[in-house]
């Protein structure tokens, strides 16, 4: 979730208004924070999580690995004041995905027992939390569910197209084996997909990754 003023939601109105409040709170509760490497993992899968972290500035990846050893990447993020761990601190679950800095970027630590209190404290400031968690699982569970219902050339099509409309809670990565695994599918298979869509002449590749050469055409494939 992002601690910023909530721009969508029943009481985006209301966070608009309270934010710096909200954001107060949670500085309250800061206990610590440092500058960390690429590659650090701020979090790991199946870890017990008693802290949440903030991430200012910076680009992180999220992935989830199998016991199996297959890789499914959630994509990268390139975060504006995001927290981590929101979901794992009321549930009590072990940690669901990695969390892995793409880059140096600065980690701020929060404190879980002093949120704790702050949250029984402050009802809003519980309020903001599950309206900012709700958003997030919405969103979360639409790529998971259109990436496991629909074929991996439309969902290339579609990741693209939102990411022209720059309205992608994720974004992707430039290596494509890391691409393949964000959709849940091998390179070959990828590969054999963007050929598609090339061959459709709705894409092309270049040196920074794929590239839309029909925007309308594109549309249309995915609707």
């Amino acid at each position: 979730m992002q601690l910023k003023p909530l721009e969508k939601g029943r009481f985006h109105a209301l966070w608009q208004q309270k934010h710096d409040a909200i954001e107060q709170i949670m500085r309250e509760c800061i206990t610590e924070t440092k500058m960390v490497p690429a590659q650090y993992k701020l979090m790991q899968q199946g870890q017990q999580v008693d802290d949440l972290y903030l991430v200012p500035h910076g680009r992180i990846s999220m992935g989830y690995t199998a016991r199996n050893g297959r890789s499914f990447q959630l994509g990268t993020m390139t975060c504006d004041s995001q927290l981590f761990g929101e979901m794992e601190f009321f549930t009590d679950y072990l940690c669901q995905l990695d969390i892995v800095a793409e880059e140096p970027l600065e980690l701020t630590v929060i404190n879980g027992e002093k949120l704790q209190q702050a949250l029984l404290k402050t009802p809003q400031f519980a309020l903001f939390f599950a309206s900012a968690i709700a958003i997030d699982y919405q969103d979360t569970v639409d790529i998971f569910t259109r990436r496991m219902l629909y074929p991996i050339a439309y969902n290339i099509a579609y990741d693209l197209y939102h990411q022209y409309l720059k309205d992608q809670p994720v974004e992707g990565f430039t290596k494509c084996y890391l691409e393949a695994e964000r959709f849940a599918t091998t390179d070959r298979v990828y590969r054999r997909a963007v050929k598609k869509l090339e061959d459709l002449q709705l894409i092309k590749r270049d040196k920074e990754g794929l590239v839309i050469c029909d925007l309308e055409g594109l549309k249309a494939f995915i609707e």
